[in-house]
């Protein structure tokens, strides 16, 4: 039977596809040198992948190898191994060409030994991790494109030989260490004209930036923020036209900022905020017509913003607070700005109105205009920005509040509205004024403090049902604090101080949601992760820019704040409800009353002051199960009897006590005369009182007047069995003691009533 050529041609098909099949096998199975040094390094690691176990090395997870069988790729980020880095084991693996361990746990350091032997690597990113020391003398490729070192725990100068074989480096990133010394500015001096990603923030370089990133042609991003730079800008930095980012923040550099900056045509971000530079921006910054996001805040900038910024139609974020920038911004044209986000200029000497230009830029979500000289009213105007949630105008010169609520409450999407400082000595808005009221639905901060505003607080606020933060201190609104505080869900930071608030502390302000801890609702409240658009600061106008508090909700601890005003009454002892509160403020007040034993509940206070009132008894020993007390004074009240002897307590000044000439203990200088256990005990007799019944005497009291009777009745009983003679004597004995008990008791009855 003649075979048919399409069958022959069929087989001799298949025949090559198994024995490319076994060719191909052959070739991907792994050597057993690479394996063996594969199971060293998994050996040292605490968590090596799991399927590192059949015979072919290159199958495993994170493996890659080339046709000849040697391992190239070793690729293992965020698998949770801990251990540390073995030369032994990653030194053999002599043609590996890209390392990424990232986000793991490991040890130890860059041993040359390890960076020698691995002289065809490509990448290597060991970022993430908890190796430490210092670097080696150099890469060890001159292939190597990419180096992530970033946030470990290295240390040390980088030799300035480093980079003397990185004849091929593009990326090299050391952020987040504690790198010491000069930045190497020489990198581009003396390795790759390919850089373009050079990352030194976050460590501790200082001195000047030498020259030398000029000579980078290609390098596009620039970050040294978070050191100790200073001197000028290099003037070289201007040539690297192909710059995107120039990033240095937090440092202490000075100078001005060259008009050469307009030869970096490609910049889009430019950040220097907490620096020392000086002197007037650039005339012609609005050539940089691909600018994104400009953040120089805390540094002496001053003259006026150059027209030509408005020509910057890419800008999404404009942030010069805190400068000495002038003129009258109302007459700058922002209607171009299409882009922009976030417009920040507080505290500088700008005059003016409000800018109406600002109005056409729709895509307004925040506007910080705080701490100028600014006039004028709130137009209806500011509605047409549909995605505004934060504005902040507080410290200026604006007039009509009522007005400014009525607008601003139909602005649908506003979550942070601040108007401190401004509206001074106006009434504030009253529910009459707010007629049909059903606005700031989502309002979650409302900050009015440092007006003067007269009148009390208006029922309208209790329709805030997403308010989380409440600040009218230094106004001068009277009348009690409503109970209807207390209902509001989301609340959990209130300051009322300073102001002429009277009557008792609410009772329903101790059940606030937000601060009563529900252990079988699932549904707490949790907003700790939302964060504004600005950082912000609630106090009066300051330039230092520790006092601007993290975007984040979560920097800002659950507080009451009710000092300097009129309350009076006791403390009532459901504060113990508040359990997830962290400061509670009530000095200078007249509050009166003992301090409630039960405040020991709030395990999670940190601030504690209720000095300058009319507090009297003892200072309960369970306050010192109050473990996170950063702040605590008691001064200037009634208090008594020895200061409860624990760390915690004596860890604070004696002016935390002072101003109470009964109390007694460290650390006040007057000791206790009688030992702390029996004055104690006295003391807690006193707080007790005698009340109206029996049942509030003190225990030895009682026990004498029960000792009387059962003498007394023992008396005439006994009259009945014993003759005449014992029984006359026996009676005089009874008498003479219970007469002695009942003057006893009548004194101390009389000096308990006596006590303030």
């Amino acid at each position: 039977m003649q075979v048919q050529p399409y069958n022959l041609m069929a087989h001799a098909f298949i025949l090559f596809l198994l024995f490319s099949c076994i060719t191909s096998m052959n070739i991907h199975a792994c050597k057993h040198s690479e394996r063996s040094s594969l199971l060293s390094f998994a050996s040292a690691v605490s968590a090596p992948p799991s399927n590192w176990t059949s015979l072919d090395c290159c199958h495993w997870k994170g493996i890659a190898c080339n046709q000849d069988g040697w391992v190239t790729h070793l690729l293992l980020p965020s698998k949770g191994l801990k251990g540390g880095l073995s030369p032994s084991s990653l030194g053999n693996l002599t043609h590996l060409t890209h390392l990424n361990l990232s986000h793991n746990s490991l040890l130890g350091s860059l041993e040359t030994k390890l960076f020698l032997s691995l002289n065809r690597l490509e990448i290597l990113d060991l970022s993430y991790n908890l190796l430490s020391g210092e670097l080696p003398f150099s890469l060890p490729s001159s292939n190597i494109r990419t180096v992530d070192l970033s946030s470990n725990q290295f240390f040390g100068a980088i030799p300035s030989s480093f980079f003397q074989q990185a004849s091929n480096l593009t990326s090299f990133s050391v952020s987040n260490n504690t790198f010491t010394g000069y930045v190497p500015s020489s990198i581009c001096l003396h390795s790759s004209p390919f850089l373009r990603l050079l990352d030194f923030s976050s460590n501790q370089f200082n001195g000047n930036l030498a020259p030398g990133l000029g000579k980078c042609s290609e390098l596009q991003v620039f970050r040294a923020g978070h050191n100790n730079l200073s001197g000028l800008l290099p003037e070289d930095i201007y040539n690297a036209t192909k710059l995107e980012e120039i990033s240095l923040p937090l440092n202490s550099l000075h100078g001005e900022i060259s008009n050469k900056i307009v030869n970096l045509t490609n910049l889009a971000i430019l950040d220097l905020y907490i620096n020392q530079l000086s002197g007037k921006l650039p005339l012609n910054l609005g050539k940089l017509s691909k600018l994104k996001f400009v953040t120089l805040d805390f540094n002496n900038l001053e003259g006026a913003l150059p027209p030509s910024l408005m020509n910057c139609t890419n800008l999404v974020e404009l942030r010069l607070g805190s400068n000495n920038l002038e003129g009258d911004i109302s007459m700058l044209d922002f209607s171009r700005l299409n882009q922009l986000a976030k417009l920040d200029l507080r505290v500088n000497n700008f005059t003016g109105t409000f800018p109406v230009s600002l109005y056409s830029c729709r895509s307004l979500k925040a506007i910080r205009l705080t701490g100028n000289n600014l006039v004028g009213q709130i137009q209806a105007q500011i509605l047409s920005l549909k995605s505004l949630s934060f504005l902040s105008l507080g410290f200026n010169q604006f007039t009509n509040l009522t007005g400014a609520m009525k607008i601003l409450m139909s602005c649908k999407s506003l979550h942070a509205l601040m108007l401190s400082g401004s509206f001074k000595g106006e009434e504030m808005p009253a529910d009459d004024d707010m007629v049909d009221f059903d606005g700031f639905q989502n309002l979650r901060v409302l900050c009015l403090i440092e007006s003067r505003l007269t009148g009390q607080l208006p029922v309208w606020l209790s329709e805030l049902h997403n308010l989380e933060i409440l600040l009218l201190n230094g106004n001068e609104i009277t009348g009690p604090i409503p109970s209807w505080l207390g209902t509001l869900p989301r609340l959990f930071y209130i300051n009322l101080s300073e102001n002429r608030f009277s009557g008792e502390f609410p009772k329903q302000l101790c059940r606030l949601p937000r601060l009563v801890y529900e252990p079988n609702i699932t549904s707490q409240v949790d907003n700790t992760s939302y964060e504004y658009e600005l950082p912000f600061y609630f106090g009066p106008v300051v330039r230092n820019p520790n006092y601007y508090l993290s975007s984040k909700i979560s920097s800002y601890p659950a507080t009451i704040d009710l000092s300097n005003n009129n309350i009076v009454g006791d403390i009532p002892i459901e504060v113990s409800q508040l359990q997830l509160l962290h400061g509670l403020v009530l000095h200078a007040n007249n509050l009166s009353g003992i301090i409630p034993d039960q405040i020991s509940n709030l395990k999670n206070l940190e601030v504690l002051n209720l000095s300058m009132n009319h507090l009297s008894g003892i200072i309960p020993s369970s306050l010192a199960s109050l473990t996170f007390l950063k702040e605590f004074n008691v001064s200037y009240n009634n208090l008594q009897g020895p200061i409860p002897t624990s760390t915690q307590l004596q860890s604070f000044n004696a002016s935390a006590f002072e101003g109470n000439p009964k109390l007694c203990g460290a650390p006040l200088p007057n000791k206790c005369d009688r030992p702390n256990k029996c004055i104690d005990e006295d003391n807690k007799k006193n707080n007790k009182g005698m009340g109206n019944g029996l049942h509030q005497l003190p225990w030895f009291y009682i026990s004498s007047i029960v000792l009387g009777f059962i003498v007394g009745f023992w008396g005439v009983c006994g009259s009945l069995i014993i003759n005449k003679t014992w029984r006359y004597a026996y009676f005089r004995f009874i008498y003479n003691v219970q007469d002695r008990l009942y003057v006893m008791i009548t004194v101390r009855i009389n000096m308990i009533k006596r006590k303030p």
